[in-house]
């Protein structure tokens, strides 16, 4: 059985762990915390041994401070597991941890910044990390409101149905632990080009994209025993769309797919999941094929 995995937060506010160690209840699986701490030792115009006790004193100070979060929002009967790691390259340590132990999921408080220098653990760990991985926003968690899953069912390609598939069982699970409604909304997006030199009549395009996706819609909502009035089509820029629908029905989460791009282009264009993250306001699960 998989376990959650928590990267603690390294800041005084707090979020990853009492919304990681709340779905873990809610999913009945058991939590390992991880909680990150580094400095550059090596500077100090200190000796060898010096250095190792200032280390083991971070160390400690550190897990004492997590341990007492754990010990706040844990319920009483729930397995949570601590480790605390000197570790200044956070996202590598996550993906090989990911690799050699089977995780259901990783929790992360979100950072929604970035700029063409710098990529953030965030955006490193939705390119690469194995697990899906879920990034908490610092607003509240209104447990009343759905799960929304983003889909994308204009894409022919074999892969990105299979991971229609996988996202939307997850999100299916997920609502269904969390005893809320499950939302569904795919976005219709015109591409720009074409419409800017007027070569589609928006209108025809996306009455043409709604009955294509029609087949798909039905094979999904057999699979999953789901109502097709639960699939929702949206004309307009994915991001757009998405974060349009969350704000409209109030989502807890957002569960979407997400396609690694690598390199620069990576950088410079960034994929759907990081730019819904960029205007998104709520906590964000993101899934890989």
């Amino acid at each position: 059985m998989g376990k959650i995995l928590i990267i603690a937060d390294i800041k005084d506010k707090c979020y990853a762990i009492p919304r990681g160690l709340q779905l873990a209840a809610k999913l009945g699986q058991d939590v390992e915390v991880v909680a990150f701490i580094y400095a550059p030792l090596k500077q100090l115009k200190v000796g060898a041994a010096e250095q190792v006790d200032i280390r083991q004193r971070l160390l400690a100070e550190r897990e004492q401070d997590v341990r007492a979060r754990i010990d706040k929002f844990r319920q009483s009967d729930q397995k949570v597991s601590l480790k605390v790691v000197w570790e200044k390259d956070i996202d590598r340590w996550v993906r090989k941890h990911c690799v050699a132990e089977k995780y259901l999921g990783v929790v992360k408080t979100g950072n929604r910044s970035e700029s063409l220098v710098h990529t953030s653990t965030d955006w490193q760990l939705l390119r690469e990390c194995p697990a899906p991985v879920l990034l908490v926003a610092e607003k509240k968690w209104h447990r009343a409101r759905p799960v929304l899953v983003t889909l994308d069912l204009s894409s022919s390609l074999a892969s990105k149905r299979a991971l229609n598939h996988k996202v939307l069982g997850a999100a299916q699970r997920l609502a269904e632990a969390l005893g809320v409604e499950l939302e569904i909304i795919t976005a219709i997006e015109i591409p720009t080009l074409l419409s800017d030199l007027d070569l589609v009549d928006p209108i025809a395009y996306v009455k043409e994209a709604k009955e294509d996706m029609k087949p798909q819609i039905r094979k999904l909502a057999a699979a999953y025993d789901i109502p097709e009035k639960a699939f929702h089509c949206k004309r307009g820029p994915v991001e757009r769309v998405i974060t349009s629908r969350a704000a409209r029905v109030r989502a807890q989460i957002v569960v979407m797919g997400t396609v690694a791009r690598k390199g620069v282009k990576a950088r410079l264009l960034g994929n759907t999941a990081e730019r819904v993250l960029r205007h998104m306001k709520t906590d964000v699960v993101a899934i890989k094929p």
